[in-house]
């Protein structure tokens, strides 16, 4: 793995604990992207032609093999919140939406915008439990929620999903995989969830501009998506009344410098091995947390989970933020506390490193 952290030259003049703010562009991907953009320039529409013909799909193709989903079930989005707010328009708003207190606001917000009668559940140690009741007793028909939580790393437990999806099977799962995918393997068509949507400019180091939907087939069945544009039909105007599910998420040029940047990250992370990133993470979370938690500096609810995200939120107030910045450690303040994201890019020594520094407030 140490070969690997070659590729990120801003980890040899800084402790890089941000991944949950943003990934780490790489130093293959920005010589595909500087590629990709000189041929652009020597060629201009010809080149943008054959991209969208040929590289686009086949961006469709690698995420749909990366997550196992089919392929025609994917929906290139520029973002998790675009495609988000565009999938509620087609939601029928009698269905009762059960979301968790502070959650993503792009998760929260578009439910809430639009009038959903909502119930909200705590997180903490008993989250699951809290969602089996609300479900249970309030006759909650969606539930959507961030699978990792951008203020703790909570993560929701993706077996209690398939035993609560069993319990009540008209159940309609939609879940944020931002925070998520890319810490570790992930089998879409084998999970509970009905839509997973994300960004990707997170753990699955692609750059901005980036993203996708992807859906069970009965999924898409529970919405009727209105929005519609020139790109659902792929230049094709007589297709009109005939544009597949996804394409109504698509309804406009997709940037091919983007989603390259996407096909191209997740070939390099197939490359590495899932498992081996998955392995790699896993022993990081572990390190840290223990590390942190012999310190005090994690709430007990989070020790008392059973599985976890690559974020933790430590006690922290600004002047300690301002420590560990000014010992190049990059971090970010979130809630009351400071968060602290490692991916498989970091190391054992960059844990070390930020426990030396947080020994000397303790």
């Amino acid at each position: 793995m140490e070969n690997i952290r070659k590729e990120f030259p801003i980890l040899d003049t800084c402790v890089y604990l941000n991944t949950a703010t943003s990934g780490l562009l790489s130093r293959s991907l920005l010589d595909w992207r500087q590629q990709h953009d000189r041929a652009f320039f020597e060629e201009g529409s010809g080149m943008k032609i054959r991209a969208i013909m040929d590289l686009l799909p086949e961006t469709r193709n690698t995420v749909a093999r990366f997550f196992n989903c089919k392929m025609g079930n994917v929906a290139l989005t520029p973002s998790f919140s675009l495609g988000m707010n565009l999938l509620l328009d087609g939601l029928d708003k009698k269905h009762k939406v059960l979301l968790l207190k502070e959650d993503y606001p792009s998760v929260n917000w578009p439910f809430e915008q639009r009038g959903f009668p909502i119930d909200y559940v705590k997180i903490d140690e008993h989250l699951e439990e809290r969602i089996y009741t609300e479900v249970k007793s309030k006759k909650i028909s969606v539930l959507a929620l961030s699978i990792v939580q951008w203020l703790n790393g909570i993560q929701i437990d993706l077996d209690f999903l398939k035993d609560l999806k069993k319990k009540f099977p008209d159940l309609y799962i939609i879940a944020d995989g931002t925070q998520f995918l890319g810490i570790r393997d992930f089998d879409f068509e084998a999970s509970a969830i009905d839509v997973l949507g994300t960004s990707t400019y997170k753990w699955l180091l692609s750059g901005y501009g980036n993203g996708f939907f992807l859906f069970k087939d009965a999924a898409k069945e529970r919405f009727s998506v209105s929005s519609i544009g020139f790109n659902s039909v792929n230049g094709d105007l007589s297709k009109k009344q005939n544009i597949k599910f996804v394409k109504h998420l698509e309804p406009g040029h997709l940037d091919t410098f983007n989603f390259g940047s996407l096909k191209f990250s997740l070939e390099s992370m197939k490359n590495i091995g899932g498992d081996t990133i998955e392995d790699r993470n896993l022993q990081l979370r572990k390190k840290a947390m223990l590390e942190l938690g012999s310190l005090g500096l994690l709430k007990e609810f989070v020790l008392q989970r059973k599985d976890h995200g690559n974020i933790l939120n430590i006690s922290g107030d600004e002047k300690c933020f301002q420590e560990l910045t000014n010992n190049n450690i990059v971090c970010a303040q979130r809630g009351n506390g400071i968060r602290l994201s490692f991916h498989y890019y970091n190391n054992e020594n960059d844990i070390d490193t930020l426990i030396n520094v947080l020994k000397t407030r303790v």
